[in-house]
């Protein structure tokens, strides 16, 4: 499978292929502020499975000193993906690619901090009142991932 994805301006562009990861949302305050809505979501993609299209010199980031970054488009701001800490991992953000392979929600993490007019958390996936290990996260994304 092929996904590409793009910034608002489209200055930036990328594509995941091979297998494609199952969705996570984040409602932590940073992911929340990060995509200005109740949620972030997000696939963890293979390293080997990401490929940069176009405008990577166009990339600006930001690194809290916890370790959480934020790597965005310098011209219209849009978040794009970024390394996954140190792992052999990209994080993209769902919002950025073109809509063109079916995705499915496996789990929602940091539910305990979520926005209090935050309501639209199904009761069938996974929750996480606070922020799962990095591997399980991966292994849960990765599990069953559509091929």
């Amino acid at each position: 499978m092929k996904m590409r994805g793009e910034c608002i301006c489209g200055e930036i562009a990328f594509e995941v292929v091979g297998e494609l990861p199952k969705l996570y949302q984040c409602h932590c305050s940073i992911c929340r502020k990060q995509a200005g809505s109740a949620s972030n979501t997000g696939l963890i993609v293979k390293q080997e499975n990401f490929h940069w299209l176009l405008g990577q010199e166009k990339i600006s980031s930001y690194v809290k000193e916890t370790g959480f970054r934020s790597d965005f488009c310098f011209k219209c701001g849009a978040v794009v993906p970024n390394p996954f800490r140190d792992r052999p991992y990209i994080w993209v953000p769902a919002g950025a690619l073109d809509d063109s392979e079916p995705l499915e929600i496996v789990a929602h993490i940091c539910v305990a901090s979520k926005a209090s007019w935050d309501k639209q958390i199904p009761e069938e996936l996974i929750p996480f009142e606070d922020m799962p290990t990095l591997t399980e996260l991966i292994d849960l994304v990765h599990a069953n991932a559509n091929t």
